[in-house]
């Protein structure tokens, strides 16, 4: 069986290698065999195999943190699922191999929708989802402000927040972007810069904002958290922009936002996965969330789908037959 192994931390060109690993045994009680069919090569991954991730897996190891497949067989014990369902690669199963036996706890049939939208459900729509529940107070009618709101977590609250009656503020880097945010549901799209907060305050005039989701850092945070209301809540999910999160002073002195910072691998949050993946399950299927797939690339072209990641755009692996 063909999978995609590293023996040793670092960048991800050097020490990514085809190797042929062994044939999964079982599945035995609980457990479910399944055949890969598609898995996305996400950030995450890279710092994995870089070993500045928080999980570190012990080496040698295969890589691959996000995926979808086929069940090829079910253990004794497993009642929910059946050969020929698909479902999910949980998170951090490793999932760049063609086979992998997993505990089928946890684990539920997918709609019949586009298996590469839904190779990466695993970790962006869920963390939209997630994100949206940080907010105490919000209720249908009030608006979330975002940045990076073209990313996988940003294209996904648009649609979340839409299922569940919310309205969106959407800040994005380039006009261009505008409209393709506004066909995907976003409320109010505008550009990040220095008029921005200027537009955000006539277009919501005295409604509600109680939610800031804070992907970028730096300059970006401050006006999206000058646009929350009075003791609206301010999280950060990531810091694309690389720089500290930057908060005026008023909007913590006297508005009295929260700040607080989400990672779906805190403990707190793990248990609140399944919920999340179910709520976004269907709107995957039905288009509502549907991230854009720069290019798919056979295991046997690793590197080549390797360097296309990292020079930007969502690549994801085609493992069907790869033998």
């Amino acid at each position: 069986m063909r999978a995609a192994l590293i023996k040793a931390f670092g960048e991800p060109t050097d020490v990514l290698e085809l190797a042929d690993i062994p044939e999964p045994s079982g599945p035995a009680a609980g457990e479910v065999l399944i055949g890969v069919e598609y898995a996305p090569i996400n950030m995450n991954d890279l710092y994995v195999i870089q070993g500045v991730f928080p999980v570190r897996p012990s080496l040698p190891s295969v890589v691959g943190n996000e995926g979808v497949g086929r069940v090829l067989a079910v253990g004794s014990g497993v009642t929910h699922l059946k050969v020929g369902d698909r479902v999910l690669i949980p998170l951090y199963a490793f999932s760049w191999r063609e086979r992998l036996v997993v505990p089928a706890a946890g684990l539920f049939s997918l709609p019949d929708a586009d298996p590469k939208q839904l190779a990466m459900l695993g970790i962006n729509p869920p963390t939209a989802s997630l994100l949206l529940d940080q907010a105490p107070d919000l209720k249908p009618g009030d608006w979330v402000v975002q940045n990076a709101a073209n990313s996988g977590v940003g294209r996904s609250v648009v649609a979340i927040a839409k299922a569940r009656g919310l309205k969106t503020i959407n800040l994005v880097r380039r006009a261009e972007l505008i409209p393709e945010l506004q066909a995907a549901g976003g409320d109010l799209v505008v550009v990040d810069d220095d008029s921005a907060l200027d537009k955000i305050k006539t277009a919501v005039g005295n409604d509600r904002v109680p939610l800031a989701i804070d992907g970028v850092a730096g300059k970006s945070s401050a006006t999206i958290a000058s646009a929350l209301s009075a003791h609206g809540t301010f999280v950060v999910y990531a810091y694309m922009g690389g720089g500290p999160v930057v908060i005026g002073p008023f909007d913590l002195i006297v508005k009295r936002i929260m700040v607080t910072g989400f990672f779906m691998n805190h403990p707190d949050i793990e248990p609140k996965i399944p919920a999340a993946l179910r709520e976004a399950a269907p709107l995957v299927a039905s288009g509502a969330i549907r991230a854009p797939i720069a290019a798919t690339y056979p295991l046997a072209s690793l590197r080549d789908a390797i360097v296309h990641a990292q020079r930007g755009g969502k690549v994801l692996l085609d493992l069907r037959g790869v033998s």
